[in-house]
């Protein structure tokens, strides 16, 4: 993992330093310098606004420092990830001007790369571990991110449910979880007759995987996540443009999936359950169609009105079973509707809640790692 994340073991004397600096703080930092360093910076015009970058050349032409600006309210994490995602190849360390634990983090995010299919890789930036920084942390949550990265961008043709239902049992076997997985006509046997319907018409069956980790007496925290892993639209078909990208519709349980995976890997004090419906929504003479009604687990009735909005249908099921148990907090990751995206644009997501406390403490953390979200009305 340490080798993706671009995070290496090297003497730091021989790597190239990297200094992060605010506009208000160059021109201090510069009067402390050679006057190469101090007339190169300003020769280039160098401010130290945030996203500048500066490298300064050595003897061989290769980087000998760099300095990179930032916004005073930036933070770290995402600075150094912008570096590790543009700077040349070698072998760099962090100076000063950078919180180490979430420069580290930030680098092992910014080096991200889906390189599944690519048999030329081109060698890379690499950061000396920064000293005296909790690098179990790092590559906790690196690594799963990165697989919940590697999940979105997988094709359907080599993630159809059967293989998200394949991830996410060997994610549980490697801590120790129960991995159920209800799959095809059992899921009518079982009363998911919702996930049946949307996912029934593909050739991978529709099935519904459920993840139980850590001790019973402990808080029970219970995620859901939409794995929609194609979406045609339906017999509600969509456009060419619209359905292009529909490879991403199981984002919401490949987010599920990496916040379980990190949960575990950290052994948090809690019960942990995991509900990921996973389904195809196809198109073939079995499909689900307008205004068909379909038994939902809870007793009551689903009206369809547009088989392109299938994500709420399966997820009905999904959250029924979740709330049977009446976890301390359940939280569901979807894709839901591309509205959140016309009303926030692609970088915030929607966050909603019918918990005023958990959506605020929730919003906290998002700000605290710089991650933000916006809460619309439920």
């Amino acid at each position: 993992m340490t080798e993706r994340l671009q995070l290496i073991e090297a003497d730091p004397a021989s790597a190239v330093p990297v200094t992060v600096l605010a506009e208000s703080e160059l021109e201090g930092w510069l009067q402390g310098q050679p006057p190469a360093i101090a007339g190169w910076a300003k020769a280039q015009g160098f401010k130290g606004k945030a996203g500048e970058v500066l490298a300064l050349p050595g003897a061989n032409g290769a980087p000998s420092r760099v300095l990179a600006g930032r916004a005073a309210e930036a933070a770290d994490l995402w600075r150094i990830a912008g570096l590790a995602a543009s700077l040349p190849e070698g072998i760099y360390r962090l100076e000063g001007g950078a919180e180490p634990q979430a420069a580290a983090l930030g680098w092992a995010l910014g080096a991200y790369r889906f390189e599944r299919y690519k048999a030329d890789k081109r060698p890379r930036p690499r950061l000396v571990w920064p000293s005296g920084i909790d690098r179990a942390e790092v590559l906790r949550l690196a690594g799963a991110i990165h697989r919940a990265r590697d999940l979105v961008n997988t094709p359907a043709g080599d993630l159809g449910p059967s293989a998200l239902a394949a991830a996410a049992e060997e994610v549980g076997r490697a801590h120790g979880a129960t991995v159920a997985v209800t799959a095809g006509d059992d899921l009518l046997k079982q009363g998911y007759r919702a996930i049946h319907a949307v996912g029934r018409a593909a050739a991978d069956p529709p099935r519904l995987v459920d993840l139980v980790w850590g001790d019973a007496a402990k808080p029970k925290l219970t995620l859901v996540g939409k794995g929609v892993c194609f979406d045609t639209g339906g017999l509600d078909l969509k456009t060419a443009g619209g359905m292009q990208m529909m490879k991403k519709d199981m984002g919401g349980a490949a987010t599920a999936l990496g916040l379980a995976e990190a949960i575990m890997a950290a052994g948090l004090p809690v019960r942990l359950r995991l509900l990921i419906p996973a389904v195809e929504n196809s198109v073939a003479g079995n499909a689900y169609r307008p205004l068909d009604v379909i038994p939902g687990r809870n007793g009551k009735t689903i009206e369809i009105g547009n088989t392109d909005a299938e994500g709420r249908v399966i997820l009905s099921d999904a959250l029924v079973e979740a709330s049977k148990e009446k976890p301390a907090l359940l939280l569901d990751f979807a894709t839901l509707t591309g509205a959140a995206r016309v009303a926030l644009g692609p970088e915030l997501p929607a966050l909603f809640a019918n918990d005023d406390a958990l959506a605020e403490a929730l919003l906290a953390h998002g700000r605290a790692a710089d991650d933000p979200m916006w809460r619309l009305p439920l």
